[in-house]
């Protein structure tokens, strides 16, 4: 009798962790939507990992979701292809193959849900120089703090999504996957991706359209603050969180 309450109470511990492992990612993917639009509504430069899709979508007018959809998308063929050509490196069975492309296929409807999150935060977010001249919020000083909340909001997600170790986000899979490729420190490679996705949006955007799009500041600050902000976060928090959703 004692065993099956044991059992019980076991089953109900896993499934109230799972389902906490599930708000924590949930949440960090509306925070890292949030973070990633409202970089990009301050008007001072958007997040590098988005540089290019917001290139893109502002010389050819597209939707700004749709557009890092389509990055997110070639982020993932990337993986897999890198994924596929060190299986033998490393030495994955067909099992542990399958399931490694399995989970970076799994990016793809993740990033569909995500790209209509951050198109819902594009609408009701608004372009504060645009829309609030001369206010607070639409002036230097206001959008400075804007960014430096745009930045801490998409630390913390991208921390949250990680502490919760479900499907990764296409931007920092292909980071980790590169940084397999390459047997580098994956904060190393996040620098060196940033920079390039900030390379290839400068040359397209004056190729194309004669001036920079996208880049300034806020490009610069969110490639420094955001991996601070992780680092920060999980100093506090990481133990207690893994801890809670059960990926410790």
């Amino acid at each position: 009798m004692s065993m099956g309450k044991s059992t019980g109470n076991s089953t109900e511990k896993c499934t109230g962790k799972t389902w906490l492992r599930a708000v924590v990612y949930v949440s960090g993917m509306v925070l890292l939507a949030f973070g990633i639009s409202l970089n990009k509504k301050t008007g001072l430069g958007v997040s590098p990992i988005v540089s290019v899709a917001n290139a893109i979508s502002e010389i050819w007018k597209l939707n700004f979701g749709n557009t890092t959809f389509g990055l997110y998308v070639s982020f993932v063929v990337v993986e897999l292809l890198v994924h596929m050509g060190i299986r033998k490196r490393e030495g994955w069975s067909s099992s542990q193959l399958c399931r490694i492309l399995l989970l970076d296929l799994c990016q793809v409807p993740i990033s569909l849900i995500f790209t209509r999150v951050l198109n819902l935060f594009e609408m009701v977010i608004p372009t504060f120089s645009e829309e609030m001249p001369g206010q607070f919020w639409g002036g230097m000083a206001g959008r400075l703090i804007l960014l430096v909340i745009a930045v801490i909001a998409t630390g913390v997600g991208v921390a949250l999504i990680l502490d919760a170790k479900w499907i990764p986000n296409p931007g920092d899979g292909i980071v980790q996957a590169l940084a397999d490729l390459f047997r580098k420190e994956t904060g190393f490679m996040k620098n060196c991706f940033d920079c390039g996705c900030v390379t290839v949006t400068a040359v397209m955007s004056m190729l194309l359209a004669g001036h920079l799009l996208g880049l300034g500041i806020g490009t610069i600050l969110a490639m420094i603050g955001v991996g601070r902000t992780i680092a920060v976060f999980n100093k506090f928090t990481k133990s207690s969180i893994t801890m809670a959703v059960g990926t410790a």
